[in-house]
């Protein structure tokens, strides 16, 4: 596939970039939610700065980040101790 050129509008400033077709999509998307959150932190707590807002943001986007691999890592470990009580189980049903 091959390469697209496009603007994306976050905080009413457009940024040109150069994308993977298949990516177009997901960066749209990420771009209407950044502008979505933009205008909820701006409604919520009257924010009018855009270097705040950004920042609030970012800072939301990077809890909500690591809280997602906690999960991740926790379910990881439990599936991996299930595996290994299912290879405990097969290997004495295999004795």
């Amino acid at each position: 596939m091959g390469e697209l050129s496009i603007k994306i509008r976050i905080a009413e400033r457009e940024y040109p970039m150069r994308v993977k077709e298949e990516e177009e999509e997901r960066l749209r998307v990420v771009g209407k939610v950044l502008n979505e959150r933009l205008r909820f932190f701006k409604d919520q707590f009257g924010i009018q700065d855009k270097q705040d807002l950004l920042a609030m943001v970012a800072f939301e986007t990077m809890v909500e980040k690591l809280k997602l691999e906690e999960e991740k890592n926790t379910h990881l470990s439990h599936v991996g101790q299930q595996l290994s009580v299912l290879d405990d189980l097969l290997s004495s049903a295999t004795k």
